[in-house]
């Protein structure tokens, strides 16, 4: 045999070690894509009311506030606040791997539209105990908007109407 066919097939076996192997972690599904404008103007008239009616540029530009501490995106990672991708219908405290408040974590309730809308108005109040310090959002136009904002980017899957 040649010395170069030889490498070569030296070289394919060690490239094929250890494949099959039951231990290997399995590679992560990668994320969903953002939804497109179309599917974004689907969800959002497919929203509950009010949020339905919301503004989602201005939802875009109020959650700029909220940036510095929170991702939205699927697999994006927990930062001073935790990640917010499927944050509706999560028990409060409730995603693995971020450190809540032990106010949080006792809180017994998933979050929904009007819970976060209550939280965003004055998280100080809503909730005492917790690590947030944001002072929140006073405008109820806003909130509506940033909270329809999530719904639309963060997994949401609004209930089927009758």
């Amino acid at each position: 045999m040649n010395r170069s066919v030889l490498i070569v097939l030296i070289s394919l076996g060690l490239a094929s070690c250890g494949q099959g192997e039951s231990d290997a972690a399995a590679p992560a599904a990668p994320p969903r894509p953002a939804p497109t404008d179309a599917e974004r103007a689907a969800l959002l008239a497919a929203l509950p009311v009010p949020y339905d009616q919301a503004d989602l540029d201005n939802g875009r530009r109020v959650f700029a506030r909220c940036r510095s501490c929170h991702t939205i995106t699927e697999g994006g990672p927990n930062m001073t606040g935790p990640n917010l991708h499927g944050v509706f219908g999560r028990q409060a405290g409730g995603l693995a791997g971020y450190n809540y408040s032990p106010a949080l974590k006792a809180a017994g309730f998933a979050w929904d539209g009007e819970r976060l809308d209550h939280w965003l108005e004055n998280p100080r109040t809503f909730l005492q105990g917790t690590k947030m310090s944001f002072a929140g959002i006073p405008g109820a136009e806003d909130r509506r908007d940033v909270i329809a904002f999530l719904k639309v980017e963060t997994g949401y899957t609004p209930p089927a109407r009758p």
